[in-house]
């Protein structure tokens, strides 16, 4: 074995004469430096590597940001208006229930109360929720009660706000300004008499089953807001229960179903192992049956073809001479009109002729692609069943991207709740101590600064600062990066070991110990640039494929008919160009495993090298897309059909040995199984997809390097150099 070529870890493998790199426009020479894929490297694309750390302090300086000014608790927490947290500010502490100063506006949009757990209405903190039902802006404006005669003392307003004062000497005079007290949401136009419900005021006969409409209000009482909606005993419950029994009811199943997760989780952690087994079964006897399965798969679509001609034939010539059935067809609503006419049949089956001629055609002339297809297919399953490492290592990118999905969530939240209230000075036209009506103050210390003044520091708003938007941009793109990342790092930790296996002269033998463990680590010690370079460019197509879509749906309605073309073809075209760099990405990194050389070296190569075998590349993928749908089907098929009758207690011989839990709702633990076993398979067979599309590529250069000469031997499988025509001109007693 001295003259044969052997991968020897820590030799590398370089191209072209003399070191020279080969051009991968045309196919190449053999390069007598050729010793293997693994070792004597360099850091590539360390810019690109720099920029992505720097990147990374970005965002940790917005993180900073967010954190410092953002307040989660707040959506946790009841919050008033001002962003103040009911029973936790300091302005607030001795106040820890919500006050809604219209409930209408809430029950208008359910969907969102539930979401958001809010409504578009002034809300505040209050010691404890009335016990009594209350409606002032009828009692004025409705039953027509003269201002002398209000009960000042029951109004609920807002913080720091005497409505019998501003009436009288303020700037809410007359009856216009009492009025604006309850437009302007200064004081509740109504309320009800109310229960705390998770530390909100509700009404009591939504959440106290003790109590009902009726101690609430009369029946002849009407309560109208001031925007002049009007409700009334009869009314209150339609318009309340809906939106109040939408949230309990949602309340009450998440506990249910989260009782019947705890019930059967032994179970569901039985039938992801299952799934698991499965999976990795199937792949494992891919090496046996892909060949069977693709060649029966083409002899069956044509036979069916072929039946459906000859049944075409057999319609065709049982309706000669029949009333009507040579007359031309012409458009009509009875479908079943068309199969009594022989022009019909014609017409199918020349389709169908069509298309069997076609098939056969096809098969004929890509016959050897066909079993080039099939033997790196099988290469696939047994350099997967050789490093079994591989299948266990996707947990660790997707823990990678839960983890960066987490990251960006909390910096997210941290931001949306980073509001700011403002507030402005309210002053007479005399004051000149103070600073000028409407400038921004200091509630805080506004009392202290200006001791002498009469004007006041009120409240204006509460929002998120401008840069805010910006921030969240910059967050959001971060987490396409990152993610993009963890699965290009992946890719190429799986290239690399898949390459070792390929580059092995003597198989098993001559594949480098951990070759998983060495693969990671080369792509991290020298190719996190490369890797860091191409996630960024799919970043960046995500970023503008969302933007589009933002854009969109601001201008929904508004656009018009070329705009809205304009940005439909934008989105179609960056959701291709999303698809083919992720294709070109994919092999970029597998020669970058392979060769060591830098992303746009590596994507050159990778779509040449392609190029010139582009049908190969279309009949293995294709291939290969299909036996893993297959694969998915058949395993999230079984494991779900199984699970739904072991839960229904059709399974009567298994139930015997693991009783079935007692549950509300058996599809609980069948769905969590089937979503479960449907990313199981997926984590699998990503796997396996990434170990044929690197053999592929390998075998490629395989044989445009080689010619099967002792200097310069093939590193393929026998049966590939059998279908291809090739063999290693060795000596026998070599």
């Amino acid at each position: 074995m001295g003259k044969k070529a052997r991968v020897e870890d820590g030799q590398a493998l370089t191209g072209g004469e003399d070191g020279d790199k080969p051009k991968y426009g045309t196919p190449k020479k053999y390069d007598p430096t050729f010793k293997g894929p693994i070792g004597n490297r360099s850091c590539t694309d360390v810019i690109c590597c720099l920029l992505f750390i720097a990147f990374l302090v970005g965002m940790g300086v917005v993180g900073y940001f967010a954190y410092r000014d953002g307040d989660p608790l707040s959506l946790v927490y009841p919050t008033d208006s001002r962003g103040q947290i009911c029973g936790v500010s300091e302005a607030v502490k001795d106040k820890p229930y919500l006050m809604f100063f219209d409930l209408l506006s809430c029950v208008a949009s359910p969907y969102t109360t539930l979401l958001e757990f809010k409504c578009p209405t002034t809300q505040i903190c209050v010691s404890a929720c009335p016990n009594e039902t209350f409606a002032p802006y009828t009692q004025l404006f409705v039953g027509a009660l003269l201002p002398a005669f209000v009960e000042w003392d029951k109004f609920i307003c807002d913080y720091d706000f005497n409505p019998q004062t501003e009436y009288l000497t303020g700037s809410y005079q007359g009856t216009d300004g009492l009025a604006a007290i309850f437009n302007d949401q200064k004081c509740a136009s109504y309320y009800l008499k109310s229960t705390e419900y998770a530390s909100r005021c509700l009404p009591s006969f939504l959440v106290d089953s003790a109590s009902d409409v009726a101690s609430a209000f009369s029946s002849e009482d009407t309560i109208t807001s001031s925007n002049g909606e009007s409700f009334n005993s009869s009314t209150a419950q339609e318009l309340f229960s809906n939106a109040a029994s939408l949230i309990l009811t949602f309340t009450s199943l998440v506990e249910v179903l989260f009782e019947d997760v705890v019930a059967s989780w032994y179970l569901i952690v039985g039938g992801l192992g299952i799934a698991m087994l499965l999976s990795l079964l199937f792949i494992i006897l891919m090496r046996w049956l892909a060949g069977i399965i693709i060649w029966l798969t083409l002899l069956g679509l044509h036979v069916l073809l072929g039946l459906g001609l000859y049944s075409c034939w057999q319609q065709y010539t049982s309706l000669a001479g029949m009333d009507g059935a040579d007359a031309a067809i012409t458009f009509t609503t009875d479908l079943s009109s068309y199969l009594r006419l022989q022009q019909t049949w014609l017409i199918i089956g020349i389709i169908l002729a069509v298309l069997l001629v076609i098939l056969l055609l096809t098969t004929l002339c890509l016959c050897n692609r066909i079993r080039v297809a099939i033997s790196l297919i099988k290469e696939g399953s047994r350099a997967v069943g050789k490093m079994m490492s591989t299948l266990i290592w996707p947990i660790f990118p997707y823990i990678l991207q839960f983890g960066f999905f987490a990251i960006w969530a909390t910096i997210a939240v941290f931001l949306a709740t980073s509001h700011q209230a403002t507030y402005t000075v309210s002053m007479d036209d005399n004051d000149t101590v103070a600073p000028a009506d409407n400038d921004t103050c200091d509630h805080t210390t506004f009392a202290t600064d200006y001791p002498n003044t009469t004007a006041v520091c009120t409240f204006q708003s509460y929002a998120l600062k401008d840069y805010v938007l910006y921030l969240q941009i910059y967050n959001l793109f971060g987490l396409f990066w990152l993610v993009n990342f963890a699965i290009a790092l992946g890719q190429v930790t799986l290239a690399g070991a898949f390459a070792s296996y390929y580059w092995a002269f003597t198989k098993p033998q001559d594949i480098p110990a951990f070759p998983l463990f060495k693969s990671f680590y080369r792509a991290i010690r020298y190719h996190l640039g490369s890797i860091a370079f191409g996630s960024l460019i799919i970043a960046l197509i995500q970023i503008i494929r969302t933007m589009l879509e933002y854009v969109e749906a601001k201008l929904k309605g508004k656009e018009n008919q070329v705009v809205k073309y304009v940005l439909k073809c934008l989105k179609c075209c960056f959701w291709c160009l999303e698809k083919f760099m992720r294709f070109l990405n994919k092999n970029a990194y597998i020669l970058i495993a392979v060769y060591g050389e830098n992303f746009c070296t590596s994507a050159k190569n990778a779509f040449f090298l392609l190029l010139r075998n582009i049908v190969r590349v279309a009949v293995i993928n294709k291939l290969t897309d299909f036996l893993i749908f297959l694969g998915e089907l058949f395993i999230v098929g079984a494991v779900a059909v199984t699970s739904f009758f072991y839960f229904t207690n059709q399974i009567t011989w298994v139930s015997a040995y693991i009783t079935v839990p007692t549950l509300n709702y058996y599809w609980v633990p069948i769905f969590i199984i089937t979503i479960g076993t449907y990313f199981i398979a997926k984590c699998f067979f990503s796997v396996y997809d990434m170990a044929v599309d690197t053999l592929f590529l390998c075998f490629l250069e395989d044989l445009e390097r080689h010619d099967g000469s002792p200097e310069k031997p093939y590193y393929m499988s026998k049966e590939l150099m059998g279908i291809v025509g090739k063999k290693n001109k060795f000596d026998k007693d070599d």
